[in-house]
């Protein structure tokens, strides 16, 4: 069917949703398309005969994305897509409204554990195996928010206030990446972006379609429609969910000729092949993978999710040691609440699972557990958890925040964890000096008040429903950690850039340009907890032998890991790039390239990178696009961004890149 055999009542219906997760079906003339949330698990709704929520239908809880994003795995995020693909087809779901790729500009974001991560590249190509991997399995994607939702803090209206050069480099670039797996439809946000509705963006909506070559339909948030007429000029395709009002405003728009047949046909056009893109990749839709399989996806992904930030010799736990447990985030009482609020909470398909318990059974030696504290504060046994960390060989503390603070439609009050969090970590602490923290949080942490005094930080973030699991895994050395964070831990909240800013109500300026995550935090040499990149792991891993080849625009970086001692594990090696007195600012170094590889001990693996001058480009609002200068650069490889163990120089001349010389001094900030 054509757009031209639709009436102009049905065109304009068609661009106006059914109800809160179907599209219309004219009748029975075209496909109704189905559409869910479900970034981290399937969040599909029973409804009754009213159009009333009843409850959410059980599914797989995956880890967050910002978990999928610390194992900087091209191969956990396709697997995840692949799989979230699987409970929508159980659940006849035909788009999944995900992945988010919102940079995380500031840590008390309320959704940041939604969104990947600081840096454009990483959340970008994530996001690309994701998406490919849940369209190649018949469910259609959803990427989102586009673009500058950046806080919860009034997002209905408040206006992001960004400069031409930053949109493009870090709000816009992830985006850009995550277009090229072609998802079939992308959400716009509800902010203003320079004081135009994200819904209303006509410029935005450009961008993505002429530049980026996103050639899916526009849907928007849920509610972010203020004027339909507008938003359709503008190129947003589908209004979800149905609004009465709104409709009835857009039929008398259109008949009084404020919007023309054009700008209908264009959106209802992109509509119609929604719905029969949607209809053809429902055929022969079954599920590949079985609940048991999509659990060992999840556990695998919350596995190489985890990042050992400290480690004094605690880690890995030995057979036969007595444990001491507390925390209300070890216990099956805090289902639920191991996630973000809103949208991206999920009814676990599984059992709540109980990390003493757990334990009890690897280690083989006595586990105790307390609760301490809770959700709300400290409880009355927190006087026993005392005296277990202190009786007991190794004292393990679950911490977090959940689904309490950490939600869509508000922003976290600060960046440390609940008091009495903090005040039982240090009382147990000094009880018993091999005390090790478990971190159930969505976002960073500021661990400045207790980390001195423990021996061991786990960050395990919202790991889903199997992360009992791999926490446990981990926590014996079943598991070798490769997990690497996918955003800085700034030392306290004054730290970061955004924290100066005016929180206004109505507007959100963006005044700290590109100094946003380490490329603020390495640029001004500014401490912080744990880099962008850092990970631990229970090997010992060796950098050596750099070598430049050049040729033309192109360069390929190769170098040398070894495990030089430990266990088999993963490694996360990171390229950055550095300008040498730049023309413009740019920030202290780039991340451009990252692999992630299995060493065996003793064994090395060589690494290869390929560089193009487009790597070392910015965007210029002079040209209004991206230019590459002529000059130096330094190449810089290393475990994260204050971890460079090799570097080299180049030069870029008349568009070529030669090799200068190896650097061979180790460098960090």
């Amino acid at each position: 069917m054509t757009v031209k055999e639709l009436t102009a009542e049905e065109k304009l219906r068609l661009i106006c949703g059914k109800d809160s997760w179907h599209t219309v079906d004219l009748d029975g003339k075209i496909p109704s398309v189905c559409v869910s949330d479900g970034p981290v698990g399937l969040r599909k709704s029973e409804m009754d005969e009213k159009g009333n929520w009843v409850r959410d239908l059980p599914a797989v809880a995956y880890p967050a994305l910002h978990v999928l994003a610390n194992s900087w795995s091209r191969e956990c995020a396709r697997e995840m897509g692949e799989s979230l693909a699987d409970d929508c087809k159980e659940q006849n779901v035909d788009i999944l409204l995900a992945p988010g790729v919102n940079i995380k500009r500031n840590p008390l974001n309320g959704r940041n554990f939604e969104y990947f991560s600081e840096d454009p590249l990483l959340a970008g190509t994530l996001a690309y195996e994701y998406i490919d991997g849940l369209q190649s399995k018949g469910v259609g994607a959803c990427l989102k928010h586009y673009y500058v939702n950046n806080r919860e803090y009034n997002r209905l209206d408040q206006s992001s206030e960004v400069d031409e050069r930053t949109l493009r480099e870090l709000y816009l670039k992830p985006f850009e990446l995550a277009c090229k797996a072609k998802p079939i439809s992308a959400m716009c946000a509800y902010n203003r972006i320079n004081g135009v509705y994200a819904s209303e963006n006509a410029k935005g909506f450009r961008i993505l379609r002429d530049e980026f070559g996103f050639d899916g339909a526009i849907i928007s948030d849920w509610g972010a429609v203020h004027d339909r007429t507008a938003s359709a000029k503008a190129g947003l395709d589908l209004e979800m969910p149905f609004h009465e009002g709104n409709y009835e405003k857009l039929v008398a728009d259109y008949k009084a000729g404020k919007i023309t047949d054009e700008e209908i046909d264009a959106c209802a056009e992109r509509v119609l092949r929604l719905a029969e893109r949607c209809e053809k990749m429902r055929e022969g839709r079954k599920a590949e993978r079985t609940v048991e399989e999509r659990f060992a996806v999840a556990r695998k992904i919350a596995e190489e999710g985890i990042v050992l930030l400290k480690n004094e010799g605690v880690l890995p736990l030995s057979p036969g040691q007595s444990i001491s447990v507390s925390g209300y985030f070890a216990a099956p009482e805090a289902f639920g609440k191991i996630s973000g609020g809103g949208s991206a909470m999920v009814q676990w398909r599984g059992e709540k699972f109980n990390l003493a318990d757990i334990l009890r059974k690897k280690t083989g030696g006595e586990v105790r557990y307390t609760r301490a504290f809770w959700e709300r504060g400290v409880l009355c046994d927190s006087r026993q958890a005392e005296i277990d960390a202190a009786e007991c060989d190794v004292c393990v503390i679950c911490a977090g925040t959940g689904s309490d603070i950490e939600s869509e439609g508000y922003d976290r009050g600060d960046m440390r964890l609940p008091q009495w969090e903090e005040e039982s970590i240090l009382r147990l602490s000094k009880r018993n000096p091999n005390t090790v923290v478990v971190l159930f949080t969505g976002s960073a942490v500021d661990v400045s008040a207790w980390a001195d005094g423990v021996a061991g930080i786990v960050y395990a973030g919202f790991c889903g429903e199997q992360g009992g699991e791999a926490v446990a895994r981990v926590l014996t050395g079943e598991v070798n950690p490769s997990g690497k964070l996918s955003e800085t831990f700034p030392v306290s909240y004054e730290d970061v850039p955004v924290s100066w800013a005016d929180n206004d109500p109505c507007v959100a300026r963006y005044e700290e340009g590109l100094d946003v995550g380490y490329r603020y935090y390495d640029t001004y040499d500014v401490r912080v907890s744990f880099p962008f990149g850092f990970g631990l792991s229970y090997s010992e891993f060796v950098y050596s032998a750099l070598k430049v080849k050049a040729s033309g625009d192109k360069a390929e970086v190769s170098f040398t890991v070894k495990n030089a001692g430990g266990p088999a594990g993963r490694e996360v090696s990171q390229l950055y790039i550095r300008p040498i007195a730049a023309y413009v600012h740019r920030p202290a170094q780039e991340l451009k390239a990252f692999t992630k590889q299995q060493i065996l001990p003793g064994k090395n693996v060589k690494v290869k990178f390929g560089l193009t001058t487009a790597d070392f480009a910015y965007y210029s609002t002079a040209v209004d696009g991206w230019r590459t200068d002529d000059g130096l650069y330094e190449i810089a490889v290393g475990a994260s961004s204050r971890e460079i163990f090799l570097r080299a120089l180049v030069k870029i001349e008349g568009g070529n890149i030669s090799f200068v010389k190896e650097l061979k001094d180790e460098f960090a900030f």
